[in-house]
């Protein structure tokens, strides 16, 4: 790769929020036509670097330069003008517009004629936008609540690219992505490149980084480590300057012991439910029960149907002594804990403080005569705070505040406080650095081994068979094939199942 002009520069940026400095002198250098990765672990400070890029929060001091010029957003829209657009990593769209209306949210002037906004020419070009990416299945008038989680990435990076821009940002969008939602973007990426346009993207897979990046720079707590040629790329060092130590491949549970114990603590018997039909299974007491397939398979529908979020059509779940459940009062009632894939809306309060979040399913546990004390409800918080190493300033500090992996302490947090006997983790992984991973995949295989059991749904088949002692693989929302724990077990012979 020749010597490109620099298009966008970052000196010396500081951030703090309280007394967390977040960016500490942090530097970054941005060519034309190049794909730059930005890797660390949660919270060493790409998310806060990226979102100052694009004007969705000042630096405390530092100097930026975009195309030789002095620059400073003071807003995303101002960013977006400039020709910087943002993918945030988890879900930045309004349900109750239309997707048009999200594609041109704040832009919609352009389709006022005489005060009035012309609707069909926003919905015909919202539609020219979702083609050009290659999402053309979605309709422009359609409701964005009404889609899926990955469609609705879609329709964010079609709005990223209908503002035409010279520098696209992209945070941990990939692990929302299936293969397909993948190839579009990747082809986006690439096409930005062969126009002289310029990627910063952001991910945790290091394999992923590794083929498509074509420098990589390296961030941790804060602070600006290294930036690599491609040529200077190997697992091994990127890892070890990611952590400051070394780590090995081995995060996964070495044994390949599968589940023996007979008794069966949640059934699904026959069950139809959103993309499921005529679905059956048993989960064992002590088994981690692994859930695997395509985009739209269903897997994702057995963990909302199991907690009693979405009713069966026909069928349905019950737990050990053939209790059915069917909202999530009641699987609350069996122990049962879930963790959505969509961790910011659905599996957190983010708009709270964590003391909240932490206590919110054992309310009933720390009353006592209908009153909850103040010094039990902070001693229960500090307790499980500590146990899942969360990094915050205080339990009274709010959720949006913290870094992808410490949200996700904080929702295991909640259901082991709770004391659930059964966990549902959907994607439990997703947007989470190789650190705080394998001190999930730990905490899994310790609460295996305490005889708690785990419905573990997954995109990523490595994790699935990893993890699991059983894995169900689900098509067009049937199970297609299901596997015991076996060194033989391959993604090569899950995939033969999956399409």
């Amino acid at each position: 790769m020749g010597q490109q002009k620099v298009l966008f520069e970052a000196r010396d940026l500081y951030k703090s929020f309280g007394i967390t400095k977040a960016l500490k002198g942090v530097r970054l250098e941005l060519r034309s036509g190049e794909i730059l990765g930005l890797i660390g672990e949660n919270g060493s400070g790409k998310s806060t670097l990226t979102s100052i890029i694009a004007g969705i929060q000042p630096a405390n001091s530092g100097l930026m330069y975009f195309e030789g010029k002095a620059f400073e957003a003071k807003s995303s829209v101002e960013a977006n003008q400039a020709g910087i657009s943002m993918i945030l990593q988890e879900k930045s769209t309004f349900d109750h517009l239309s997707v048009a209306n999200n594609i041109f949210i704040g832009i919609e002037k352009r389709f006022r004629h005489a005060g009035i906004l012309d609707g069909r020419r926003m919905r015909r070009e919202a539609k020219k936008a979702l083609g050009e990416i290659g999402a053309d299945h979605i309709s422009p008038a359609g409701m964005l609540g009404n889609l899926s989680f990955e469609d609705g990435k879609l329709v964010e990076l079609a709005r990223a690219m209908a503002m035409d821009p010279q520098i696209l940002i992209i945070d941990e969008t990939t692990t929302a992505l299936s293969r397909s939602g993948r190839d579009i973007l990747y082809s986006i990426i690439e096409r930005m490149k062969k126009e002289g346009k310029s990627v910063i993207f952001i991910s945790h897979d290091i394999d992923e980084m590794m083929e498509k990046c074509d420098r990589l720079t390296i961030l941790r707590d804060g602070n600006y480590i290294d930036t690599l040629k491609k040529k200077d790329y190997s697992p091994q060092m990127i890892r070890k300057l990611m952590v400051g130590r070394e780590i090995t491949d081995n995060y996964y549970r070495l044994d390949m012991e599968s589940c023996k114990n007979p008794e069966v603590v949640l059934k699904a018997r026959s069950v139809s439910a959103g993309h499921l039909s005529d679905v059956s299974f048993v989960l064992h007491k002590g088994e981690i029960l692994g859930f695997g397939g395509l985009a739209d398979c269903g897997m994702h529908d057995i963990g909302r149907l199991a907690f009693g979020l979405i009713p069966a059509r026909s069928g349905e779940i019950l737990n050990e002594a053939g209790e059915k459940i069917t909202d999530p009062a009641q699987a609350m009632d069996r122990k049962i804990g879930y963790i959505a894939k969509n961790r910011d809306q659905e599996a957190l309060m983010v708009n709270a403080p964590i003391r909240d979040n932490i206590c919110i399913a054992s309310y009933k546990k720390l009353a006592k005569r209908g009153c909850i004390l103040p010094g039990a409800e902070n001693q229960f918080v500090d307790r499980w705070a500590k146990e899942l190493e969360i990094k915050m300033l205080s339990g009274r500090q709010y959720v949006m505040e913290l870094s992808g992996g410490n949200k996700q302490k904080v929702a295991l947090a909640k259901w082991l406080g709770f004391g659930a006997d059964i966990f549902i983790l959907d994607c439990p992984t997703r947007g989470i650095d190789i650190g705080v991973k394998t001190n999930i995949y730990n905490l899994m295989a310790k609460l295996r081994n305490e005889g708690k059991s785990i419905i573990l749904i997954s995109e990523e088949l490595p994790e699935i068979i990893g993890m699991s002692d059983r894995v169900i693989i689900l098509k067009d929302g049937k199970i297609s094939g299901e596997f015991r724990r076996e060194e033989q077990l391959t993604e090569t012979k899950l995939i033969d199942y999956m399409v």
